[in-house]
This record gives structure tokens, C-alpha cells and sequence, in this order.
């Protein structure tokens, strides 16, 4: 059994972690340099792992899958999605990366987690007692996912028809968005060129040029520079002030 998994600022790999502790799953990033077409061909069972945006999957796991669609054949699969508020049918969305009768869903499911866009005013920010919380329920419902799956009791979370209905609008909207991503991440004069942010970034997209940092036009939207940043310099599609910086900080003790 193998897990793969994106994760922007840390929500997505912890839920990808749990799992592969309690099914003793091989567990990777898709941002690691492995032979992920080797991993995928010897595992008979493939778990994938990712925050929903707006009901889609994020860009950046859109291209893997494509690049490696022909290794799923006949796998069975797993999807694991973190939100905030809507999902709609983000789990769902990720079989349309997948022509029809490639693989077999045996479980989907969505997980709560805090909110890492934190340069939206009416977003709530997440403290240490929110993050706390959400990984107390993710732990328990980890547990009951993992049971069910070992039993083969199968759960499609966001492939009904009132899910699908929820992440149609939502899904539409992700193309105007991610087009206004690329063209639009602002560094602001905070910025003291420290190149935190370029090394952080999974697409390549920053740079450190001169005495400025510039963009490539290719932003899959993880937040992670923007909440990396020491400064609160970078904003991307919104631009507010950057409240507080986000990033997975639960220590588990088990």
C-alpha cells in the first residue's frame, strides 16, 4: 500500500502521516525526487492525499497524476481530502483526472482541518487550541477510516449527487482563479530578498533576481510563500494584510 500526497503548508501531509501509521503504508510527497513510477507499479492499493480549492484539485497534483495515469491502471485507490468550510465533491473531482475503468475507489473521505489563507479578513486564523482540536477529531476519524478499510467497508465522501451539486459552482470559479493567481502575486516592500519564500515554493515559481523576487506565472495556490514568509510579504489573488503566519504545528506525543 503506498500513500501519495501534496500538502502546501502541513494540513495534507499530517492526515497523509496518520494513515500510513496505522495501515503501514509507504507514504511519500509528490515533491520528492523518487522513482514514483516504480513505488506505484509494485503497490496494489494507492492512497492520495490533498487540500481541496474550491471543490478541485490542486494544479500541482493535477500534473502528477497526468504524468503518471498509465502506472494507476488497475490500482485501487484511496482519496483523502483536507478542507476548510465546502468541499462539495472535491474527492470526487479527482476521478475525472482518471479515464473511466482505470482504477477502483474503495474509500474517500474529507477531514476539517484550520485554515491557512490568512490574508482574508472573514477567515478565521487558527490558534494552538483550533489546531489541537482538529487533530484530535482527524486521529479518530483516521482510526474509523482505516477500520472500515481493513473490513472493506467502502465510503465515497463527495460522490453523491448533493455533493456534486455543491462543487459545480465552486469548480467553475477555480479556472478564473488560478489564472488570477499566476498573474497576480504581489511581494510587497516588506521584503528584504532573504529567498525563504523561492526555495519554499513547489512549482518553481519565485525567484530572487536582482534586488527583487519575481514570478514565472505558475502558482498552484498552496499558500505556502505566503505564509513561509517571515515578512508577510507575499499575497496572492487577495491582497490583504497577512495576519499571522500558518503552518501545521501539532506535536504528537503517540
Amino acid at each position: 500500500m503506498l500513500m501519495l500526497y501534496f500538502s502546501g503548508t502541513g494540513n495534507s501531509k499530517y492526515i497523509a502521516e496518520l494513515f500510513s501509521r496505522n495501515m503501514g503504508a509507504k507514504c511519500f510527497s509528490i515533491e520528492e525526487d523518487v522513482d514514483f513510477e516504480r513505488h506505484i507499479g509494485k503497490s496494489d492499493t494507492i492512497a492520495f492525499c490533498y487540500p481541496v480549492y474550491m471543490s478541485r484539485v490542486p494544479r500541482i497534483l493535477r500534473e502528477f497524476v497526468t504524468r503518471y495515469v498509465n502506472a494507476l491502471r488497475g490500482k485501487r485507490v484511496i482519496i483523502f481530502c483536507t478542507q476548510l468550510i465546502l468541499s462539495g465533491d472535491g474527492a470526487r473531482a479527482f476521478m475525472q483526472l482518471i479515464p473511466k475503468g482505470y482504477v477502483r475507489v474503495i474509500y474517500a473521505e474529507h477531514f476539517f482541518m484550520p485554515n491557512n489563507v490568512t490574508n482574508v479578513a472573514i477567515l478565521p486564523t487558527a490558534g494552538e487550541g483550533a489546531i489541537q482540536r482538529c487533530a484530535k477529531r482527524a486521529q479518530k476519524k483516521m482510526k474509523k477510516a482505516c477500520d472500515n478499510i481493513v473490513l472493506g467497508k467502502v465510503r465515497k465522501r463527495g460522490f453523491n449527487p448533493f455533493s456534486r451539486f455543491l462543487g459545480l459552482f465552486q469548480g467553475v470559479l477555480l479556472n478564473k482563479v488560478e489564472q488570477a493567481a499566476n498573474k497576480s502575486v504581489r511581494i510587497s516592500d516588506k521584503c528584504t530578498l532573504c529567498g525563504v519564500c523561492e526555495a519554499a515554493c513547489p512549482m518553481g515559481n519565485l525567484a530572487v533576481s536582482g534586488n527583487m523576487v519575481t514570478h514565472k506565472q505558475n502558482c498552484t495556490m498552496c499558500y505556502r510563500c505566503v505564509n513561509k514568509c517571515p515578512y508577510g510579504a507575499i499575497t496572492i489573488v487577495w491582497h490583504g494584510k497577512v495576519r499571522q503566519a500558518y503552518e501545521w504545528r501539532y506535536m504528537d506525543n503517540e
